[in-house]
């Protein structure tokens, strides 16, 4: 089991998207590389903490590989918008991938390279730290299906989904 952290704008979306991937064991919601310990949505929403709303992506790699958790991150998000995915805009909504394993910066750094031009805003980090929301953000969207989403589900195919 891997694990990696993706910011791509309001976490409700991309944790729904990423739960319906193949290989997807788990996600979670949280806040992550921000300068408080444990902030809030509302420490956010009032610019009180730097953190990105992110998604913590566990995945089975014999199933589904980094490269193809990068290309389908790559269908969720404007990676040349600075601070904004959708109609969400502010600090928290900006773009990164955050990962634990050293080896894993290689990979995402040469597979953004190759698919994108230089100017990409995604930020490529390792993870500081990462705190969980609040529990009425995990799974949101199933909890509230009519909610609010700028990612388009249907730009992942079938053979990728569970």
């Amino acid at each position: 089991m891997k694990t990696i952290y993706f910011a791509g704008g309001c976490f409700w979306g991309v944790e729904k998207y990423f739960s319906l991937v193949k290989g997807v064991e788990s996600t979670k919601v949280g806040y992550a590389n921000g300068k408080l310990d444990n902030p809030s949505y509302e420490d956010l929403k009032k610019g009180l903490d730097t953190a990105s709303e992110t998604v913590k992506i566990d995945y089975d790699e014999s199933v589904v590989s980094l490269e193809k958790l990068l290309e389908l991150y790559l269908r969720t998000v404007d990676p040349y918008s600075i601070n904004k995915q959708g109609e969400d805009e502010g600090l928290q909504y900006r773009t990164g991938v955050y990962y634990l394993d050293s080896s894993d910066e290689l990979i995402i750094r040469d597979y953004l390279s190759s698919h994108l031009d230089s100017n990409f805003k995604i930020e490529i980090l390792p993870l500081a730290k990462f705190f969980l929301a609040e529990e009425y953000h995990q799974d949101y969207l199933n909890k509230n299906p009519n909610g609010y989403c700028h990612i388009n589900m249907a730009k992942l195919k079938k053979e990728e989904m569970k």
